[in-house]
């Protein structure tokens, strides 16, 4: 499948760009059952076809980023499930391969691979406080290996996404400068702090010297919290903002149910623009028919566009 005409990059300098929605959700509304450790990555190997009909429902409401599978596939992971490391390699690769057939034969989409936190692997809401307990060199040891099959498997970018700390975001950034692929790094945040509570302009300015990193950003936030962010991150770093915030709803252990309502609102994109934010989505529990809202409400020409 042919990869995009011009680098992200290009186009984040150019104007505005439409990312994705949540993957698990729109694969739950199309009757998969994500009741495991692995989550939407044990589709992978279960029901890849379900996958990329995620990402084509999401390319038809006007996304132009897909992002892939791989938050929650890892190494560990998967030889928990007893699936073994070249197995898990051609996983990894298939989730980049999945999402660029979805695209079709279209040169204006681009595919970013998901790097999710050391606390995706846990699948225990770590990614969602932080601080592990560990180094950041063991949080590279850890991070390396999946990130450089999914480079090699040749996406247009690696999203190093729902970071809850610095420590993590310097693991990873450590490993990108070697990777020669453009990636970007987004926190997850409560108000105007990381989730292990480090200042968002400490945060943000670790990204300030690395090269590959072309957009910096906060997604799987609640909406409330991402005007703030990206007027921080415009302010402290001179790279193009990410955004993509979830419906703002919280997950019930318990109960294993949502609770509230979805205050996700795609008439937010233009705020977020003006902001300073170039590469606008939603993440989880929010959907296509959300994505086509705000792909519309950011389109050249809308009167509240700037």
């Amino acid at each position: 499948m042919p990869a995009p005409g011009r680098p992200l990059a290009q186009a984040l300098a150019e104007g505005v760009v439409v990312l994705d929605g949540g993957l698990s959700n729109q694969l739950a509304d199309q009757g998969c059952d994500l009741g495991d450790a692995l989550w939407s990555a044990r589709l992978l190997a279960d029901a890849p076809e379900q996958i990329e009909a995620a990402h084509t429902a999401y390319v038809r409401a006007g996304a132009r980023v897909l992002i892939t599978s791989s938050y929650q596939a890892t190494y560990e992971g998967f030889a928990a499930r007893g699936i073994g490391r070249r197995e898990a390699t051609a996983l990894l690769r298939r989730s980049v391969a999945l999402a660029r057939a979805a695209a079709r034969d279209r040169d204006d989409i681009w595919v970013a691979a998901s790097v999710g936190p050391y606390g995706a692997m846990l699948a225990d809401g770590g990614e969602y406080r932080g601080r592990y307990g560990l180094s950041v060199a063991e949080l590279e040891r850890f991070h390396r290996p999946r990130m450089e099959a999914l480079a090699e498997a040749g996406p247009d970018v690696l999203a190093l996404e729902t970071v809850p700390d610095t420590d993590e975001a310097e693991a990873l950034l450590r490993i990108v400068e070697g990777l020669g692929m453009p990636a970007w790094l987004s926190y997850t945040v409560a108000g105007v702090a990381t989730r292990a509570g480090q200042p968002l302009e400490e945060a943000f300015r670790i990204a300030a010297d690395t090269k590959a990193v072309i957009a910096v950003g906060v997604n799987c936030c609640d909406p409330a919290d991402a005007t703030r962010a990206v007027e921080t991150a415009a302010a402290t770093v001179d790279r193009p903002v990410v955004v993509y915030p979830n419906s703002g709803e919280t997950w019930d252990e318990q109960a294993r149910d949502w609770r509230g309502g979805s205050v996700f609102d795609p008439a937010l994109g233009p705020a977020w623009h003006r902001a300073g934010a170039r590469l606008i989505g939603g993440c989880c529990r929010v959907g296509p028919g959300q994505i086509s809202a705000l792909a519309r409400s950011l389109a050249p020409g809308r009167e509240n566009r700037w």
